[in-house]
């Protein structure tokens, strides 16, 4: 082969690689929104295609004007990502009911290519009147209904041609809004019947290759605690691990990282999630603080093990602890934190775990939260000197949970 081919199959496997990065990220993609990414998706649509199916099980819609990654639900003990506002906040139940009730009123016959916000608004209350729903009009329901409106327009479904969404909660300024219909019908991942519980969304996942299982949980979830893998999971990393780990890179950019703990597939490029973390603001901040705290408080030391000679892999933490912790360090830096959230522990407390909970640092329980072993890494080292003699060197031992070498990296 020649070097230009070389070069060639090598510049369209970077092209690729970005595409599905992109896709990973952000699965809704419009051109408008996204032209210089889109270019990417449509010259490599049938490659990327091909990756998404055998790699992950997920389908890619690519159209002219838009494309569409439909995921399928999350691995069973795993969090799914939720919907947000632009403030980062997870949507509420209300702006889920809001979100389907707009989508529904958009994609009616009679909604036309563009929209007063009056009239859809107006579409959406005769809606849930309809279904016995009950949209009262108060500040925090307009809120609400702005926020699945807002939604739309970062999707990219709603474009705001003149005035905003925004201005409607307080004032109920209008606003002419362009639909783009045909990227409306692919919202949703696939048809929900009126009545489908959870096991019966998630058996369709069950069958998959336990190869595509794993791949797929590593690409969504940074970290992987090795107690959360079935039997087939875990004998595909045990066996494959190199393979999987080529595979994750030449697809997606993920370095592999296992311990006995568990697997991380870390990325180096920081781009696969818009959760930065450590952040500004106040459930950044409060989120870095109380995982420093509890893991000082509750961890145990990088060299502990428990009765079979493990790294415990995560560790109870009680919900008088988590609150407990949470007003100390309220009490301590609250002062400059978000009004609203300092007034509200709750609140604070449940924006927090969340964070952390998306970054897979905590589970919640019933009884409180897990603390897993990554979150050693936030640690805070504290080293004592001896004035008549150095202490010995401790022995050399298979590291925890991706704790940090000398350079600052996992």
């Amino acid at each position: 082969m020649s070097r230009s081919a070389v070069t060639t199959s090598d510049h369209d496997a970077a092209e690729r690689r970005t595409a599905a990065r992109a896709l990973l990220a952000t699965p809704v993609l419009t051109t408008a929104r996204h032209p210089e990414t889109m270019r990417l998706v449509r010259r490599h649509a049938t490659g990327l295609r091909v990756l998404f199916a055998t790699q992950l099980g997920y389908q890619l819609v690519v159209e002219s004007t838009f494309a569409r990654l439909l995921k399928t639900p999350p691995a069973p003990g795993f969090p799914a990502a939720p919907a947000r506002r632009a403030d980062r906040t997870p949507f509420t139940t209300r702006s889920y009911v809001h979100l389907c009730l707009v989508g529904a009123a958009l994609l009616a016959p009679s909604s036309g290519e563009q929209v007063l916000l009056s009239s859809l608004i107006e579409q959406v209350r005769a809606d849930a009147a309809g279904l016995g729903l009950d949209i009262p009009d108060t500040l925090a329901e307009r809120r609400s209904l702005v926020a699945a409106l807002d939604l739309l327009v970062r999707w990219g479904v709603l474009t705001e041609t003149d005035g905003s969404t925004s201005n409607w909660a307080e004032r109920k300024d209008e606003a002419l809004l362009t639909v783009h219909r045909p990227l409306l019908p692919h919202l949703l991942t696939g048809p929900l019947p009126a009545q489908l519980d959870a096991p019966t969304l998630l058996a369709g996942t069950a069958d998959d290759p336990p190869r595509r299982r794993l791949r797929r949980v590593l690409a969504e979830h940074p970290v992987v605690p090795r107690e959360t893998l079935d039997p087939e999971t875990a004998d595909v990393l045990s066996r494959e691990r190199r393979e999987l780990a080529r595979q994750l890179d030449e697809a997606f950019g993920l370095v592999l990282e296992t311990r006995a703990e568990g697997v991380l597939a870390h990325d180096p490029e920081a781009s696969l999630s818009d959760l930065t973390f450590p952040g500004t603001g106040t459930v950044p901040q409060a989120a870095l603080l109380l995982v420093e705290h509890l893991v000082i408080e509750h961890l145990p030391d990088p060299d502990a093990r428990d009765a079979t000679g493990a790294h415990p892999a995560s560790v109870a933490v009680p919900w008088a602890a988590v609150d407990a912790g949470l007003a100390h360090l309220l009490a301590r830096y609250g002062r400059g934190w978000e009004r609203r959230l300092r007034e509200d522990p709750p609140a604070l407390r449940a924006a927090v775990l969340d964070l952390l909970t998306s970054l897979s640092l905590t589970s919640v329980t019933g009884d409180g939260v897990l603390l897993h072993a990554v979150a050693a890494r936030y640690r805070t080292e504290v080293t004592h000197h001896r004035a008549a003699a150095r202490p010995e060197p401790p022995p050399v031992d298979e590291p925890g949970l991706f704790d940090l070498d000398p350079e600052g990296s996992a």
